[in-house]
């Protein structure tokens, strides 16, 4: 008969000199171990989660938000020219409320503070020229400015068209469309080479020859150029107009007799 120390389990048995104290402490540690290891590669799956997710809040891309650089360059916004018309007021202060006008320099002239350039600038980045400048007499001016009035984007049309003038430029127009609101072409012009012109900066300007004769001939749109608030488009005489004109009148004097 056994004893009552060789009828306990056999997971508890001393197995060749190791007590059951010491085998309780081996499987702790392996237990211990086994925890500790699956906790290092959650959290590695998890920082890899992350970093594939790209940057956001919990792993997630915000779709709806758009870099302020990107959205600028696709909605361009207005940049003030000379004769618009400001309207500028004070929350707090409203004794400095005023309607200022761009003048052909650029500047605008300011109640309390003087001159500042605000040609070439959208409104919002006017707002803060504005605010900063008050901000050397006011504390923390709260400032609203607000386009009155402007100059309206326009296209020229010149040359040999129906109705050469200025144009308001109405959404989104082509060259095409623009020479068809002019009149269309006149007998003398040159399809072939209609010249546009664009301003590239202050000083200079870009020449551009347009075949509109072939766009209309090959039906493809695609090549039909969009116009830009201040392009100007020329359509030149052609060469057999140019010589007609010192042509005689083949019905006077040629079957005069002398």
């Amino acid at each position: 008969m056994r004893n009552r120390s060789d009828q306990t389990c056999g997971l508890f048995r001393p197995y060749k000199g190791v007590t059951r104290i010491g085998v309780i402490a081996i499987l702790l540690l392996l237990a211990s171990g086994s925890v500790a290891q699956n906790n290092d590669m959650a959290q590695d799956n998890e920082k890899k989660s992350s970093v594939d997710a790209g940057p956001g809040v919990a792993g997630q891309i915000d779709k709806d938000k758009v870099h302020p650089q990107l959205e600028t360059e696709r909605y361009p916004r207005y940049e003030l020219r000379a004769d618009d018309i400001l309207d500028i007021t004070f929350e707090f202060t409203p004794e400095f409320n005023q309607t200022v006008t761009v003048q052909p320099d650029g500047f605008i002239t300011l109640r309390g503070v003087g001159d500042l350039h605000v040609g070439g600038r959208p409104v919002p980045g006017v707002t803060e020229a504005i605010r900063s400048a008050y901000g050397k007499i006011l504390q923390d001016p709260a400032i609203a400015v607000v386009l009155k009035d402007f100059e309206k984007p326009y296209v020229v049309v010149g040359g040999q068209v129906g109705r050469p003038g200025k144009y308001d430029l109405r959404g989104d127009m082509t060259i095409t469309q623009a020479i068809a609101v002019a009149g269309g072409f006149n007998n003398s012009a040159k399809h072939s080479q209609v010249v546009l012109y664009r301003r590239v900066s202050p000083d200079l300007y870009e020449a551009k020859l347009i075949n509109v004769k072939h766009i209309l001939q090959s039906h493809n749109l695609a090549e039909d150029t969009h116009l830009k608030p201040g392009d100007t488009l020329f359509v030149p005489q052609n060469t057999l107009s140019k010589i007609r004109q010192f042509v005689p009148n083949p019905g006077v004097g040629l079957g005069a007799t002398f």
